[in-house]
């Protein structure tokens, strides 16, 4: 996606299409994990874009609120984190070491979400599923004790 797709995006949403709106959509569909609004804040300074972090705060929670982004509550500090809404299912494998975060494309869910369906006679709307572990890297430096 563009830059340009972006602002189309943000007017579809019924927002302005502001500098600092397109900088943080572009930033979030560049990750390839989601972000605190401290990170964000951050890589847009590092790209020449002036903004106070509550602005950034602010543009992340407009840009969720509108579905343009995806607000995760995954780490367990109580931080929130935010990805670009690629309107895909996904899940997450946490590493509590070091707090990487990796998607996880596969829904292992999916047979059992429709035979709870059936069995429940409920109209499942979704479902979130995090896994906690630690990464290789932190294995290593034996941080998982």
């Amino acid at each position: 996606m563009t830059p340009s797709d972006y602002g189309e995006h943000l007017k579809q949403s019924g927002l302005k299409n502001t500098r600092h709106r397109v900088a943080v959509l572009d930033i979030l569909g560049q990750s390839s994990q989601p972000l605190a609004a401290e990170e964000v804040f951050l890589r847009l300074k590092d790209r020449g874009v002036s903004a106070n972090l509550s602005t950034v705060y602010r543009t992340l929670e407009v840009l969720a609120e509108k579905g343009l982004a995806t607000k995760l509550h995954i780490t367990g500090d109580g931080r929130a984190l935010f990805e670009l809404n690629r309107m895909l299912h996904t899940h997450y494998l946490v590493c509590l070491g070091c707090k990487k975060i990796l998607s996880i494309r596969h829904c292992p869910l999916e047979a059992y979400e429709k035979s709870l369906a059936d069995e429940t006679r409920y109209s499942i709307a979704g479902h979130r599923l995090d896994i906690y572990g630690y990464c290789p890297e932190c294995q290593e430096k034996g941080r998982e004790k």
